[in-house]
């Protein structure tokens, strides 16, 4: 069953934004970075992480429906 776009989060899709927070993760280990692109690499890195979050949610919620369509089949 294909996600349909209300069910997606709004931005990039969950490989896109962990692929993006891995690198960013990447380059703040890395250091050499002033102050200002640090924090600017650390908000973008947060707001990655949560979009990441909301596709693994969903991904989980379907699940658990699916589980729960499945179980409710096999009582009838």
């Amino acid at each position: 069953m294909a996600q349909s776009a209300s069910d997606s989060p709004a931005g990039p899709s969950y490989e896109t934004a962990r692929d993006e927070l891995a690198d960013v993760v990447r380059r703040l280990e890395a250091g050499g970075t002033t102050l200002e692109e640090s924090l600017a690499l650390w908000e973008r890195g947060e707001a990655l992480a949560r979009t990441c979050q909301q596709w693994l949610d969903g991904a989980k919620a379907r699940l658990d429906a699916a589980l729960g369509n499945e179980t409710t089949r096999e009582d009838a």
